[in-house]
């Protein structure tokens, strides 16, 4: 089922050797926490190998109590039963996982490597144990004959095609072979995962003062400090963390040093040393298709999507090759501008502007355009005022408000809140851990140590929420500043959250949602993030308190579709590369490099000049994450966030509450209880319609067509055509 699937894919970075152990294990106590967080300050890292191994055994315990009932299968005694098991190792693996994510050590990693195999046996062990699936699938053939509930309904039909996606319905060869290939997926993506840390931290640029004349005030610093920490008090560090590694590319006009950086970050995995990820890769795409034709898929691609609101690789190839041309003129356009720029610089033959020159010329545009200077404009955003301003948002929105609370947290840098509803009930815990270590992963996430739950008593548990970002550190001078695209990030996040603490659903089979669909709650929080009446109520210098300048709030507004070209492209472009790999009906060994510049560069006329935005060996997302053959996910859901924020700007009130309630009855607190699109037109009324996407992409102007074309009903290459015609003028 998926609960078991989440918990895998949950600690796909977990491990630890045997140890013995010094301290009663916290996991076998009842915590007497405030809100029952856990005891992250009495957790050590030799207490999770014996609470995985007690944990695995309740459950199998509890399994096979449901096997041997004599009764005849019900859905309480069988699905509702099936449904309530687990608990204990639902709550060891959140915890390992999201510790594991961002605060491991070497203990973890090493404790990864032998519990990976352990859960994945463990799992397969129950969806595919016979005598279960028998009782399971009476339940499911008699649904609509019983005296069931809608939820209770979805349940058993979620539960069952769980057991069947995971092979229930195999004969014991096939299901002998799935187990072995899921064990070494698991191990396999454990190793994707530890390289790419390894990886990120072994890099260092080290520069002299004279390097550095022209870099901001604020990135000086924050490079100072780094060596400083690093043992190098007269020199400058740059590392491939992005709150370095940005700024690095966007103001160094160094060009030997810029590309000496991105090019350290592009070769992560492929250095062909010990971290190198492409025979881990070549490993990976034949097992997960070997894994689909056992399930009788075409592809591994196909297996997955079946299972999301696009349903076929190719509704998403539709969506993203429809993107991917207008996408690349207007990223045309944009190297346009930055070439004359560049060739003033660069005015001898033989200079031609490569991937590293992106950020740099790009910053010179937006200054030239729009007069916005990016470290000027940090200055309004300090990680203290962007954080109140979400949290006035949410109260805006939902009436909920954010009170800081003294619990256990893994980090001294980690704050805690405790989230209280309109009605002033709890409604759970937020941690925040905002800056970069050595043991954290790159990127930002949300995600759970508990999920909310219903206890047998009917009696509702509070989830406990983590958001986890890698934001520029404050220095002596200056506090932490965040650049307009870290701000956005912060609202995303924030947006999972909020999924998260609103998620009010009866049964824990029920909580999650399409990988296509669960974007949108946290995307649709970025639609407010930089509008004019959101900078008002929180954009305020951080030295003076001045409130953000109109001018700057207009420059803000008429730079929204600047770089847009590049983005759309570098996004689409890791879509399309996931998708193409995992597309693979007959596997053959694979030449990870050659194989990618093919399918972007050779076959869709990918410009040379940017790169997508995850190379292979090291696109975590889809090789040590959850998100293979769903990196396309991203852009899927932003054609219904878009949409949906469309319906807070037709009550003219973008802090409109009672389309705020709607949308937190309809989507937020549903979970997964009906399917995304069922959900969706529950809150809109209506199946989801493309324009706000393209739009705000800069890829549509309004054509003479329907309103009411949806998500399926019209291409964008049509559109685009109808567009031209109708203004004579090409993107």
């Amino acid at each position: 089922m998926k609960r078991l699937a989440v918990i895998l894919l949950a600690i796909t970075m977990i491990s630890c050797s045997q140890k013995v152990e010094k301290t009663p294990n916290p996991f076998f106590e009842e915590w007497t926490t405030p809100y029952g967080v856990p005891p992250f300050d009495l957790i050590k890292s030799y207490h999770y190998e014996p609470a995985f191994e007690r944990a695995m055994s309740l459950h199998s315990e509890e399994i096979a109590a449901i096997i041997a009932q004599t009764e005849e299968p019900t859905f309480e005694n069988t699905v509702a039963a099936m449904d309530r098991s687990g608990r204990m190792l639902s709550d060891v693996a959140n915890i390992f996982s999201m510790i594991c994510a961002a605060e491991t050590n070497d203990e973890l990693q090493e404790l990864e490597g032998i519990i990976m195999p352990k859960l994945s046996a463990h799992s397969d062990a129950i969806l595919m144990n016979e005598e279960l699936f028998k009782r399971i699938k009476v339940v499911y053939d008699t649904r609509l004959s019983r005296d069931l509930d809608a939820d209770q309904i979805r349940l058993t039909e979620k539960i069952y095609d769980d057991f069947v996606r995971s092979g229930a319905l195999l004969d014991a060869e096939k299901k002998e072979q799935l187990k072995q290939i899921n064990e070494q997926l698991s191990a396999l993506s454990v190793k994707f995962g530890s390289n790419i840390l390894a990886e990120n931290n072994d890099y260092v640029m080290y520069l002299e003062d004279k390097d550095v004349a022209q870099l901001p005030t604020s990135l000086k610093d924050s490079s100072r400090e780094k060596a400083k920490e690093l043992g190098k008090e007269d020199k400058y560090a740059f590392t491939l963390h992005k709150p370095s590694l940005l700024p690095f590319l966007t103001f160094s006009p160094d060009r030997k040093a810029r590309e000496e950086i991105y090019r350290a970050y592009l070769n992560r995995g492929n250095n062909n040393n010990k971290y190198d990820n492409k025979q881990i890769i070549n490993d990976m795409i034949r097992l997960r298709t070997d894994k689909a034709h056992l399930l009788g898929y075409n592809s591994y691609a196909e297996y997955v999507v079946s299972d999301q609101m696009a349903s076929t690789p190719k509704a998403v190839y539709t969506l993203l090759d429809e993107i991917w041309t207008p996408a690349i003129e207007s990223a045309k356009a944009e190297l346009a501008d930055m070439e004359r720029l560049f060739k003033d610089d660069f005015t001898e033959e033989g200079y031609k502007f490569e991937s590293w020159d992106w950020w740099y010329y790009a910053e010179k545009v937006r200054q030239q355009k729009y007069s916005l200077n990016e470290e000027v404009i940090r200055s309004y955003f300090s990680l203290d005022n962007t954080r109140h301003g979400i949290f006035n948002l949410a109260n805006r929105l939902f009436g909920i408000t954010f009170r800081p609370v003294s619990v256990p947290v893994y980090h001294n840098e980690v704050s805690a809140y405790e989230v209280l509803d309109k009605d002033e009930s709890h409604l759970g815990i937020l941690y925040f851990d905002f800056h970069p270590r050595a043991g954290k992963g790159q990127g930002a996430w949300c995600g759970y140590y508990r999920e909310q739950r219903y206890e047998e008593d009917g009696t509702r548990t509070a989830p406990i929420v983590s958001i986890v970002c890698n934001f520029t550190r404050p220095t002596e001078s200056t506090p932490s500043l965040l650049t307009l695209d870290e701000v956005t990030t912060l609202f995303h996040e924030f947006g999972h959250a909020l999924h998260f603490l609103f998620t009010d659903v009866r049964y824990n089979g029920l909580i999650g949602v399409e990988g296509d669909f669960v974007e949108l709650p946290s995307q649709i929080m970025e639609n407010w993030a930089l509008t004019p009446e959101m900078l008002r109520s929180y954009a305020t210098h951080y030295r003076t308190g001045e409130v953000i300048r109109e001018q700057f709030i207009n420059r803000i507004q008429k730079s929204a579709l600047f770089n847009q070209g590049f983005n759309t492209t570098e996004l689409v472009a890791s879509a399309l590369s996931d998708m193409d790999i995992h597309s693979t009906t007959k596997y053959e060994p694979i030449d990870v490099d050659g194989y990618e510049y093919n399918a972007l560069y050779e076959k869709r006329g990918m410009l040379s000049q940017i790169e997508p935005r995850y190379h292979y060996t090291y696109f975590a997302h889809i090789f040590s994450g959850g998100y293979s053959a769903g990196y396309y996910f991203y852009i899927w859901a932003e054609v219904l966030d878009k949409d949906a924020f469309e319906a807070f700007r037709e009550t003219g009130d973008l802090f409109d509450r009672r389309t705020a309630q709607a949308l937190r009855t309809e989507i937020l607190s549903k979970g997964g209880s009906r399917d995304g699109m069922s959900l969706y037109k529950a809150f809109r009324g209506a199946a989801p319609n493309k324009t706000a996407m393209l739009k705000a992409r800069g890829l549509w102007k309004e054509p003479e067509v329907d309103s009411t074309t949806t998500i399926k009903d019209m291409s964008i290459s049509d559109m685009l055509k109808r567009k031209r015609e109708h203004n004579n003028e090409e993107i």
